[in-house]
This record gives structure tokens, C-alpha cells and sequence, in this order.
């Protein structure tokens, strides 16, 4: 090969490396024009605002699912029904006072989310007994004692055992019976749901993009992962609380 072709061919690359280097530049200006400007349209922001993905609503017979009509006596005898957690976002667990053993971790679960929004005055707790019979309103307002529990808007209630099933059953298609052999007595879920300002059941869409429904209450943050390897969403559900905080 001539000498000449060498020299030439240097030139060349050091000729496309400049031409490169200058439309480098000029897009990076470009860029930040257009960021200074506000006039970023979305293709062009990659990374720059990851918009938060709303929470999907539950969809039963065409319909999204709504919590349905409740009335209950909390632990201080008061009357409380559905209507008065609108306006608020708030979880749901169906427990019993007597329960040998997710019911406590459930319980401790929920004060960590009651102290982590304590300075929220629209978060709340529906905690429904499925042991009606013992968890008289007295037994109830123990239990809050023993647990700390302050928020005044965290009812946990009892009244008529059918209706409680019921609601637990058909409304919530959450778990909750009376076996002889299960437990302390009774077969219930360990899961939370999540309702949002006007009643309706939320939540996030799980890694197949199908609705989580429920967030598993028999884990903590602290322990992270059980027996089965099943991992805790006490986290999920404190970012998923605030997301619908932010609702209007």
C-alpha cells in the first residue's frame, strides 16, 4: 500500500470523529434548550420523569368493586358504618382477639402503618372480628389498649356473626369461617385490602400485570421473607397508602 494511503486514511477517521463530536454537542444543547424551555415532549425524556403508575381498580361483573354497605358497633360501642370512611383511605383485615397466631403479627402490622401515617387525618383501619360471640365491644377496647391503638379513625368491630361473614365472604372475597379444628377455632386470611376515598378496592397490578387484590399482613418489614420464601408487602402497601392519599 502507498504511504500516501495511510495518511489519508488517518484523515479520514480524525474528519468522521469531529463530525460525530460536533452533532454530540449540538444535541446535547438541544437537550438542555428544550429541558430550560419546559418543552420536553414525553419521547424525549427517557428517564428525566418516570411518571407514578396509578393504582388498577378490582373489576367484578363489568363493574369496579366497591366496598358494600356495613354497620357495626366499634370498641367504644359507637355505631360505625361504611359512610363514615369515606373521604378516607383506608385497610381492611378480618381477624378475632383470641387468634393463636397470625392475628398479632397482622395487628403489629397495622400499628406500623397507623404510625407511619399518624399525622395523616385521612388514613383508617376497618378491623372486623369473625368471633363475634366473645369480641364484645369490652373485649375489643382491650385489645386496643394491649396494641396501642390510637388513630380514631381505626374501628374494629362486632356485631350480628352472619352479616360480618357476609361482608368478608361476598364483599371482600376474603376467607373467614368458624372450624372446629383450625386454629383458635377459626379459618380467616391473612391478607389486607386496600380501599380508596370513595369506597372502591385497590391495588397495584402484580409482576404479570394482573391486580395484587390483597397485600400479605403475616410478614413484617423487619423479617422480609418467611418459611415458604414468600416476601413481605407491608412496604408495597405504605407507598400504594400514600399513592391514594394523594387522590383527590
Amino acid at each position: 500500500m502507498p504511504i500516501g494511503a495511510n495518511s489519508k486514511k488517518k484523515y479520514n477517521y480524525v474528519w468522521v470523529s469531529a463530525v460525530i463530536l460536533i452533532f454530540g454537542i449540538f444535541a446535547v444543547y438541544e437537550m438542555t434548550k428544550k429541558l430550560k424551555e419546559g418543552d420536553v415532549v414525553e419521547k424525549d425524556r427517557m428517564s428525566v420523569h418516570s411518571p407514578q403508575k396509578e393504582l388498577g381498580f378490582i373489576i367484578g361483573n363489568g363493574q369496579k368493586r366497591k366496598v358494600p354497605p356495613f354497620s357495626f358497633l366499634n370498641q367504644d360501642s359507637v355505631l360505625v358504618s361504611n359512610e363514615d370512611y369515606l373521604g378516607k383511605v383506608y385497610v381492611v383485615e378480618f381477624f378475632f382477639t383470641t387468634c393463636p397466631t397470625i392475628c398479632p403479627i397482622m395487628t403489629r402490622n397495622l400499628v406500623e402503618l397507623q404510625d407511619t401515617f399518624k399525622d395523616d387525618k385521612d388514613f383508617g383501619v376497618a378491623s372486623f372480628t369473625i368471633n363475634p360471640r366473645y369480641d364484645t365491644p369490652r373485649i375489643l377496647k382491650k385489645y386496643a389498649e394491649k396494641y396501642e391503638i390510637v388513630n380514631a379513625d381505626w374501628h374494629l368491630m362486632t356485631g350480628d356473626r352472619d352479616a360480618i361473614y357476609e361482608l368478608a365472604q361476598e364483599g371482600f372475597y376474603i376467607v373467614a369461617n368458624e372450624v372446629e379444628d383450625a386454629p383458635g377455632g377459626f379459618e380467616h386470611s391473612g391478607m389486607f385490602a386496600l380501599v380508596d376515598k370513595q369506597g372502591y378496592i385497590r391495588s397495584r397490578d402484580d409482576a404479570h400485570g394482573n391486580p395484587l387484590i390483597y397485600y400479605r399482613g403475616t410478614i413484617t418489614e423487619k423479617q422480609g421473607v418467611n418459611a415458604e420464601g414468600e416476601a413481605q408487602q407491608i412496604t408495597m402497601l405504605k407507598e400504594d397508602i400514600k399513592k391514594l392519599l394523594l387522590e383527590k
